[in-house]
């Protein structure tokens, strides 16, 4: 009876390796679909060691009043403050056009926690992608620390506590009036 199954074993051993079984398999959605997204950079030759960094002033050329005007992959366009000089050399001039896109949008939950917006890929002009700052997060208003207290001091007494629980957190709000600040590191391949 051992010998039976180690017969069988070996039959269907050689029957797996004679089909196609270890192939790659092409898979068609995931082929139309990403074939108009760009691929993220990698940088293969880098050098990290360098703190030196220029900051970039930005402003919005046009308001956001909420995430939830936004969707993740929408381009925001942003203009310099003022010009920006790198080895007594001028990198931008003021009012150049720098693009950014939204990464990821985060809603604002209970307890008072924000809303959140993460902004990268930002496009300047003359600079490469790997030596700009990663990425800028901005946050709505934080109401946790007013509600937590509240709600432990309202615990003792049974449902008030638990009420605290539909207070939320802040919209994310950029004003033409907000600066952002981003960093460019000239020594960063």
């Amino acid at each position: 009876m051992n010998n039976f199954f180690k017969i069988i074993l070996v039959i269907i051993f050689i029957g797996l390796c004679n089909q196609n079984s270890f192939a790659i398999i092409q898979d068609d959605f995931v082929d139309k679909t990403l074939l108009d997204t760009q691929k993220p950079l990698t940088n293969r030759v880098y050098n990290y060691e360098s703190t030196a960094y220029v900051p970039i002033k930005l402003k919005i050329t046009s308001d956001i009043k909420s995430e939830k005007n936004l969707f993740e992959g929408q381009i925001i366009e942003f203009r310099t403050v003022r010009p920006v000089y790198c080895n007594h050399k001028i990198l931008l001039d003021k009012n150049e056009i720098i693009t950014a896109k939204v990464e990821t949008i985060i809603k604002n939950g209970m307890n008072g926690i924000p809303a959140s917006v993460i902004l990268g890929d930002f496009q300047v002009p003359n600079v490469k992608p790997a030596q700009i700052s990663q990425s800028y997060e901005k946050f709505g208003l934080d109401l946790s620390l007013i509600v937590y207290p509240i709600k432990w001091a309202l615990t003792p007494l049974p449902p008030t506590g638990s009420l605290t629980n539909f207070i939320k957190g802040g919209h994310v709000k950029i004003k033409d009036s907000d600066t952002i600040t981003i960093y460019y590191h000239p020594d960063w391949m």
